[in-house]
């Protein structure tokens, strides 16, 4: 017969756990993240002016509604005549301008947030249908996405807002209907090399409806693209936004808007430059932001996507 070996006296192996995949992907993701330095710079700077805009003005004393005119254009504390009463100064009708600053990057914000909701739900859903049902359907809305193409939407905006009438929600409606070609451009380029992949045709093979498949494979699989193009577009609306405010065809007097700042300002731009500079630089700064955030995560979704 043959000997048995003994058994080993050496204690077992303790098993190392096995990490998930999906929280392995999660670490690799927020390792790619970590080292794309404009995302982290843009990321950080997005979260500041959010929560400056948002936490701030619940604490801070002065209404930026609130005139007084025995304190027109006070200048900023750094200033020689400046008092830290209000930071940075005061406007022509003697409001506190860090109050109306803050106040109009919530309006900032809530414009670019409505905007996005509004466009991408429509665009994404015309992109969405256009790029798997092909046929007529995409020859339709193709069609339809050429004609506002071929029209600028800012001229259309002027002329729309102009006619109806200027405020918050007209400005965020008209900018909403008008800011949808990109969502249903790249939506429909993706859903087109989506429809090709295998587990489209497994899905089609077990018999799932169109609708299922709509749903449940292809929708999930184009909001990375979504995502992107939805940050790009927040920045897009801001600006436009703006300008639009600028002209005296956006948001109206006395709401705070950086925009309306700057064009109120415009008669004091060489005897109270800060008056155009905060707001100026205030707007730069949270394009800037929205900016860098929609590159990196184009940068990181087409990293993982290669993975």
């Amino acid at each position: 017969m043959a000997a048995v070996a003994p058994p080993s006296s050496m204690p077992p192996a303790a098993a190392v756990p096995a990490v998930p995949p999906a929280l392995s992907r999660r670490r690799q993701l927020w390792r790619r993240a970590c080292a794309n330095r404009p995302f982290m710079f843009g990321l950080g700077l997005l979260v500041l002016i959010v929560l400056l805009a948002l936490a701030v003005p619940l604490f801070y004393p002065h209404d930026p509604y609130a005139q007084d005119l025995t304190r027109r254009t006070v200048p900023p504390a750094w200033y020689a005549r400046g008092t830290w009463e209000h930071v940075l100064g005061t406007d022509a009708l003697g409001r506190d301008y860090l109050a109306r600053l803050l106040h109009g990057g919530r309006v900032s914000l809530l414009i670019s947030l409505s905007v996005v909701l509004i466009s991408g739900s429509i665009g994404t859903t015309l992109g969405v249908l256009a790029g798997y049902f092909a046929g007529k359907v995409d020859l339709g809305i193709t069609f339809l996405i050429t004609a506002f193409l071929a029209m600028p939407s800012i001229l259309i905006a002027l002329v729309i807002v102009s006619m109806v009438g200027s405020s918050l929600t007209v400005v965020i409606l008209v900018l909403g209907l008008l800011m949808w070609i990109r969502f249903a451009v790249v939506t429909r380029t993706a859903t087109q090399q989506i429809r090709a992949l295998d587990y489209v045709a497994a899905a089609q093979a077990v018999g799932a409806s169109r609708w299922r498949i709509v749903f449940g494979e292809v929708l999930p699989n184009v909001m990375p693209q979504v995502i992107v193009v939805a940050t790009l577009e927040a920045a897009s609306a801001i600006m436009v936004e703006a300008a639009l405010s600028f002209l005296g065809l956006g948001v109206q007097p006395p709401t705070p808007s950086w925009g309306l700042m700057i064009a109120e300002a415009r008669s004091y731009m060489f005897f109270s430059f800060w008056l155009i500079a905060i707001p100026g630089i205030s707007l730069g700064l949270l394009a800037l932001a929205i900016n860098l955030v929609g590159d990196g995560l184009r940068d990181l979704f087409a990293a993982g996507s290669r993975n």
